[in-house]
């Protein structure tokens, strides 16, 4: 029933009623000023993020997961000025898949299209395991990210991440955290408007259960101002 229970949720946030609109700034109106408090707000939704413990997966090992993640537009004005269309929370549906290499390093690839909007964006991880963790001692990890926007002419958007996390697992269920920083350049294809490049604070935590094959994972974000929350149904081995 539990794992019913959270594949309608996951599969109802990805069958979210039409409430967006396509980005266009050139009829935003944007002052610089706004257009950068707009980017900060998609570096939060649009920024990495893995929803997975420190623990590498080992070689044989791999995590897929189909995933939400709903982020807070702090600028929620500026949302309504570049699509026609009021909102307080950007979902962003993915597809995510991690795989375990040798030597404690994992890889993983993301894949997003957020229905009726011009949003699509991919990105990927490269994490090292610094301590592979054990019976009584935690994972600790090294990541580094990126995640780059498509879809919108107007606008070139990327992000790069650099993380440290840690986890320890207890049966079933493995607890994680994790600081970083996240690097983003925006740039603006319109005449009025002038790249802005910053950097924003990370701060996550979340946990994962794993059911044999079935795995679910929760997580909040927080990137520069934002909150962020991920769910994530998939398979885990």
């Amino acid at each position: 029933m539990k794992k019913s229970l959270s594949l309608l949720c996951v599969l109802g946030c990805f069958s979210h009623p039409v409430w967006a609109a396509n980005i266009n700034l050139g009829t935003a109106g944007f002052t610089q000023a706004e257009f950068r408090l707009f980017s900060e707000d998609l570096g939060s939704a649009l920024s990495y993020k893995a929803v997975i413990p420190a623990e590498p997966l080992g070689v044989t090992g791999f995590d897929l997961g189909l995933e939400v993640t709903a982020t807070e537009m702090k600028n929620s004005s500026l949302w309504a000025q570049a699509t026609g269309s009021s909102r307080n929370t950007l979902p962003v549906p993915k597809l995510h898949f991690h795989k375990g290499l040798p030597l404690n390093i994992d890889v993983g690839l993301f894949y997003s299209s957020v229905p009726t909007t011009n949003i699509k964006l991919y990105g990927g991880e490269l994490r090292y395991a610094i301590l592979e963790g054990g019976t009584a001692t935690p994972a600790v990890a090294v990541r580094g990210s990126f995640s780059k926007l498509t879809g919108v002419d107007q606008l070139s958007f990327g992000t790069k991440g650099l993380d440290v996390s840690i986890s320890k697992g207890f049966a079933v269920f493995t607890p994680y955290a994790g600081v970083g920083n996240v690097w983003v350049d925006s740039t603006p294809n319109v005449a009025n408007l002038s790249k802005e490049s910053f950097t924003q604070s990370k701060f996550f935590v979340g946990g994962n259960l794993n059911f044999g094959f079935t795995n679910i994972a929760l997580e909040y974000d927080k990137t520069g101002s934002a909150q962020s929350y991920t769910a994530k149904l998939g398979f885990r081995f």
